[in-house]
C-alpha cells in the first residue's frame, strides 16, 4: 500500500514538473521567438513604470554573516525603496536576523533594469563587504504592485511584496 502510495505520488509529482515546464517553454519561446517587444494585456513596461517610493515587506531566510559564524538565518524586514524611473534606487531598510538580530534604518542604493512584458532585476550591496544582491520580480495590478525573489546569492531565499506609497 505504501510503495503504491509512493509510486503514485511521484508519477504526480513527475506529471506536475513537466506541465510546468512545457508552459515555461511556451512562454519563453513566444516571448522570445518573435523578435517584437511584448507587453502585459497592451500595457508596456518601463524602467519610468516603477518611478516612486515603494514600502516593501520581505521574508525568508539568508546566511549568517562572519563573524557570526555562518549558516542559514530566518529573516523579516521592512524596506521603503525609492526608484528614480532612470534605472537607480535608493532606499532605507530594517531588516531583523533571527541570528544577527535587528539592523535599524540601514541606508543603501542600487541600480534595476525593467522589461516591456513587466518583469524587472534589480542589483545593490546591503552592506560593505557584503556580496551583491540580485532580484527578479514582477510588475503586478498595473505598475501598483511589485513581487520580487532573491536569486543570488544561492543561500538567500528571500520574497518580497511591495506596494507603491506614492508616484514622483
Amino acid at each position: 500500500m505504501k510503495t503504491k502510495l509512493m509510486k503514485t505520488s511521484i508519477r504526480g509529482a513527475s506529471v506536475a514538473l513537466l506541465v510546468s515546464a512545457a508552459l515555461l517553454l511556451v512562454l519563453v519561446s513566444g516571448s522570445q521567438g518573435s523578435g517584437q517587444r511584448s507587453s502585459v494585456g497592451g500595457f508596456e513596461c518601463s524602467d519610468a513604470t516603477i518611478r516612486g517610493t515603494w514600502g516593501i515587506q520581505m521574508q525568508g531566510t539568508a546566511p549568517v554573516p562572519p563573524p557570526l559564524g555562518g549558516g542559514i538565518q530566518n529573516v523579516v524586514g521592512v524596506v521603503t525603496r525609492t526608484y528614480d524611473g532612470m534605472g537607480n534606487f535608493t532606499q532605507i531598510d530594517n531588516i531583523h536576523g533571527s541570528v544577527t538580530g535587528w539592523v535599524p534604518n540601514r541606508p543603501g542604493s542600487g541600480t534595476y533594469q525593467v522589461n516591456p512584458d513587466c518583469t524587472f532585476a534589480t542589483q545593490f550591496v546591503p552592506g560593505p563587504g557584503a556580496p551583491v544582491i540580485e532580484e527578479r520580480g514582477v510588475i503586478v495590478e498595473l505598475g501598483k504592485e511589485l513581487r520580487t525573489v532573491t536569486v543570488t546569492p544561492m543561500t538567500s531565499m528571500v520574497s518580497t511584496h511591495s506596494q507603491r506609497i506614492d508616484r514622483r
